[in-house]
């Protein structure tokens, strides 16, 4: 059995070859290769934190994968990381474990934002190049390095916008200091207002970027609404969407940016499409360049277990057992 820290994560991890663990992932997932059962969730509002529990298994691979994800979101104001957890990979032959990755949360924070760069390429135009981002916690700054590196023969050009303007310039010094073309938008009508996508992660649970606001062509990939309660677009924008892409259709429509749409009766289930059929060719993710287009990702175990798997292979292991 394997045991690795977060050191060896990170050295073992190849963003390309992520990328297409992931796409290969949402893909199987849409086509009803992989057992997701419903995400595992506990609140603890007292503290401004949740966690998720969520597990599953690709058909035919050697691997399932079992992931615990904390998010505490006051957490910076203690000098502590807003997110932990782990992952543990167990033989899909015997049961037995295979390896535990103690990756702090790194690697659900690292899925997550390549996720949001898939499916803003997927949703976006093909000149779109300023891109804004809603929110200045880690899941922006991952985003923000996500969308750079994955859009790079773009050479994209970020706006930032958050409630905390503080906040806000860490982490555009952060960036800069990393050769990544970043500004700050004096307010999310702003944010709006000079950018051709937006991505939103933040764990609002109220409304933070409104349908007037938002120009033809925009595309919106929506990270935040993972949990009931939390919401980050007004219904109405959703509902003005040409193109709505989910994760996960089940996940969206019941606990997703969506959700509240589809319980005001604003959308239907079949006015949607999954991300793994547009990345299929099955569905489209934009029809024309002055389409609204919206993403919402609510997180999928399949990502966990795309992403453990590149660790893994990374680090050279095999997924059978009894093997080390």
């Amino acid at each position: 059995m394997l045991d690795l820290a977060r050191a060896q994560i990170e050295a073992a991890i190849d963003l390309d070859r992520a990328v297409v663990a992931l796409e290969e992932g949402f893909k199987a997932a849409s086509a009803g290769r992989v057992q997701m059962p419903p995400v595992g969730y506990l609140g603890f509002p007292a503290h401004h934190g949740d966690c998720h529990i969520k597990f599953g298994h690709i058909t035919g691979d050697p691997i399932f994968v079992v992931k615990i994800a904390t998010g505490f979101y006051d957490n910076p104001r203690r000098g502590l990381p807003t997110s932990s957890g782990m992952m543990i990979a167990l033989s899909a032959e015997t049961g037995a474990v295979v390896a535990i990755l103690r990756d702090e949360g790194w690697l659900t924070d690292l899925r997550t934002a390549l996720a949001g760069a898939i499916a803003t390429r997927a949703g976006a135009r093909s000149d779109a190049r300023r891109i804004g981002v809603v929110g200045a916690g880690t899941q922006a700054r991952f985003q923000i390095r996500a969308a750079a590196h994955l859009m790079r023969e773009r050479a994209p050009q970020f706006a930032i916008w958050a409630r905390s303007a503080e906040r806000a310039e860490a982490v555009q010094a952060e960036l800069l200091a990393e050769g990544i073309a970043v500004t700050l938008a004096t307010s999310p009508e702003a944010l709006c207002a000079e950018t051709d996508a937006i991505i939103t992660t933040t764990p609002a649970t109220s409304p933070l970027l409104k349908a007037a606001w938002i120009r033809p062509g925009t595309h919106i990939t929506a990270m935040g609404a993972d949990a009931p309660g939390k919401q980050e677009l007004e219904s109405g924008l959703v509902a003005a969407a040409d193109i709505r892409i989910a994760d996960s259709l089940d996940q969206c429509l019941d606990h997703g940016e969506f959700a509240a749409a589809a319980r005001e009766g604003l959308i239907e289930r079949r006015a949607c499409v999954e991300l793994g059929a547009v990345l299929a060719g099955h569905a489209i993710g934009r029809n024309d360049a002055r389409d609204i287009t919206i993403a919402d990702l609510t997180g999928l175990a399949v990502q966990d277990i795309a992403i453990a798997r590149v660790v893994l292979e990374g680090c050279g292991a095999s997924l059978r057992p009894g093997a080390r």
